[in-house]
């Protein structure tokens, strides 16, 4: 392969990642904790686009919902981190530069 085509080629994995990361950020993933009393929605652009708390831990549970909402979102962006990393490792071939996405 001469430095033309990995030039070309670079150039397309470039194109296709932007497809992906455009793909990615309509997406939607969801974590829920607390045997279902807390359920996070994070878009693949690793936004949190809502947090469902049920009405029965709102009370004086302060600090547990407060844990609860953490853990939701440490989850569903753990779980953003993953699909980012799969669509990622598919367009590229599996290759990544380092660092590149977790």
């Amino acid at each position: 392969m001469n430095l033309q085509d990995m030039i070309k080629q670079a150039g397309q994995m470039r194109e296709r990642m932007a497809e992906v990361q455009k793909e990615l950020a309509s997406r939607t993933v969801e974590a829920s904790v607390g045997g279902g009393m807390v359920t996070v929605v994070a878009s693949g652009n690793m936004e949190i686009l809502s947090v469902r708390i049920e009405k029965e831990i709102a009370g004086d549970e302060v600090v547990l919902l407060q844990d609860l909402v953490r853990a939701g979102v440490n989850e569903a962006l753990a779980r953003c981190r993953e699909l980012i990393a799969a669509e990622m490792a598919k367009a590229t071939g599996g290759i990544l530069p380092p660092g590149m996405f977790p």
